[in-house]
């Protein structure tokens, strides 16, 4: 994993990008700490979106973007998992990916299930982006690579070939 600010390529997130960081955030600490999604919620509205936190200042984030992703993942995750293993490879099942990723890819898939307001190319630059301030490998690609898939399969629109 890198700090994004150390590779110059940072953009300035704009509300719904920073309100989709900290639902990735939010549901990677639910899974790993086993709390709710009412409780993360309050936290995250209360003490994170647009304030600082141990010296680091929490972007100013659409609270409402921000729940509802939150809350749509949690309310679909029995229909969203599902649709990311069919789009991951046989070798690499959702339980192999770690919290990090797998939050990622629930929220990106969320949106391109239930938000179909929102442009297919927004949804998987915004959720790539996401994975590069996390991590400088190939996590990134694979985050690419599953999303188009699953917008293809859900949205019939995609860049690369059918899986």
């Amino acid at each position: 994993m890198t700090d994004p600010a150390s590779t110059g390529t940072v953009r300035h997130a704009n509300k719904r990008g920073a309100a989709r960081l900290a639902a990735v955030q939010a549901l990677y600490q639910m899974d790993v700490s086993g709390s709710g999604v009412f409780e993360i919620t309050a936290e995250y509205e209360t003490f994170r979106l647009g304030k600082e936190v141990d010296g680091a200042l929490y972007r100013e984030a659409d609270a409402q973007w921000f729940r509802a992703i939150l809350t749509g993942v949690v309310e679909n995750q029995k229909t969203i998992d599902p649709v990311i293993r069919q789009a991951l490879t046989e070798d690499w099942p959702l339980s192999r990916l770690d919290s990090t990723l797998r939050a990622i890819l629930r929220a990106g898939c969320y949106e391109l299930m239930k938000r179909e307001d929102v442009p297919v190319a927004v949804i998987v630059s915004e959720y790539v982006d996401i994975a590069k301030a996390f991590y400088e490998e190939d996590e990134p690609k694979l985050v690419n690579a599953v999303l188009d898939r699953v917008s293809r399969r859900v949205r019939g629109e995609g860049r690369g070939k059918d899986a």
